[in-house]
């Protein structure tokens, strides 16, 4: 009896096994950097002892915190976590816009449309219904917030990617929008996802922290550091993760990435602020995880760290990614922000910010339960 039990043990996990092995092959998951990517990855300052390092030192969890206590709390029904009814979006036609007017348009989460200098640069650009490597797993998005599709868009002259994860980096996304791309800015590693799902290594450009580039004329992108991870799968810190500083000779932008809070905020604004905008991710917090993503006072703080004159709070308004209740990011945000006289541009999404003449600022989620 007991080795009749332990072969259909081991039969159950060399099937287990075998379905997992198969399930990792899909395409979305990416691929590990190798060959010359990898080479140049191992010379970088911040690749150590096998993987990517913050600046900072940075748990992952707050001490005692657990991954088991994580998912029990994730699952439990809590008010609030969900908007109970459709998010109200502007559809704005993305072709005739002017983009010699410095013009933002968010749409949900951390995916946005900036112009300026006549060039269109689209930042981690997620249009599938989940970020999630299947469409069959993972949490949904709002109601209503995905009015926009990469059918939408015109010519694109710049996908910038952040990092990695499923929340800034869809496969889907990328292998629809990529015969309308010119180029392709990212992290180093990162590169080896997009050329695995078919986008041309010439088209591709990858950078170190404090690493530039002139993306056009008169127009510089820096990759500056960010407090975060990386991985699509059960590896981790293969590939890097940044924000980004974007000039041109009239306006200076900060593209945040995932980041948690610490002093290098500062020491960007030192070296490249003031900043007309400082666009930050302010949501998917958890007091289990304080150090890879900012509270939303931290966020604002933040902003006054880099010298920017308008703060934008994303990374929220699409997806539930954490316990806290949808609106509270944004509201603490704002709150704070009241306190230390920052200004905020609170868009919805899809309606247009144009830099130094229209700055959406309603609190338009008050009418949703």
């Amino acid at each position: 009896m007991f080795l009749k039990t332990l072969r259909i043990f081991i039969v159950l996990i060399v099937l287990l096994t075998f379905t997992g092995f198969l399930f990792m092959q899909q395409k979305s998951f990416g691929r590990l950097p190798r060959g010359q990517r990898q080479q140049r990855i191992e010379q970088s300052p911040n690749y150590r002892e096998g993987s990517f390092k913050n600046l900072s030192e940075t748990p992952m969890l707050v001490e005692g915190g657990s991954y088991f206590t994580i998912m029990r709390e994730f699952f439990k029904d809590k008010p609030g976590r969900y908007p109970q009814s459709a998010i109200p979006v502007v559809k704005t036609d993305l072709h005739p816009l002017d983009a010699e007017q410095p013009t933002l348009i968010w749409f949900g989460h951390s995916s946005y449309l900036i112009l300026i200098q006549g060039k269109r640069i689209l930042v981690d650009p997620v249009f599938s219904d989940r970020p999630s490597p299947v469409q069959y797993l993972g949490t949904k998005s709002f109601p209503g917030t995905r009015a926009y599709s990469p059918d939408d868009f015109p010519e694109i002259d710049l996908v910038l990617l952040t990092h990695d994860h499923y929340d800034h980096l869809d496969y889907t996304s990328i292998s629809t929008l990529r015969s309308k791309v010119k180029k392709f800015y990212a992290p180093l590693g990162v590169g080896e996802h997009l050329e695995y799902w078919g986008i041309a290594a010439a088209s591709i450009t990858e950078f170190d922290w404090w690493e530039s580039a002139e993306a056009f004329d008169s127009m510089q992108i820096t990759a500056t550091p960010a407090r975060h991870f990386s991985g699509r799968g059960f590896t981790r810190n293969k590939s890097l993760w940044t924000s980004y500083v974007l000039k041109t000779k009239a306006h200076s932008i900060f593209i945040g990435g995932d980041s948690g809070y610490d002093a290098t905020f500062k020491a960007i604004g030192e070296k490249h602020g003031p900043f007309d905008l400082a666009i930050l991710e302010c949501g998917q917090y958890d007091r289990q995880w304080p150090y890879i993503h900012m509270m939303p006072e931290e966020t604002v703080q933040a902003s006054v760290d880099l010298k920017a004159s308008v703060l934008m709070p994303v990374h929220w308004g699409k997806f539930v990614l954490s316990n806290h209740a949808w609106k509270d990011p944004i509201e603490r945000a704002r709150k704070h922000a009241a306190a230390l006289n920052v200004r905020t541009t609170t868009p919805r999404i899809g309606e247009p910010v144009l830099l130094g003449e229209s700055l959406p600022d309603s609190a338009w989620w008050n009418s949703i339960q």
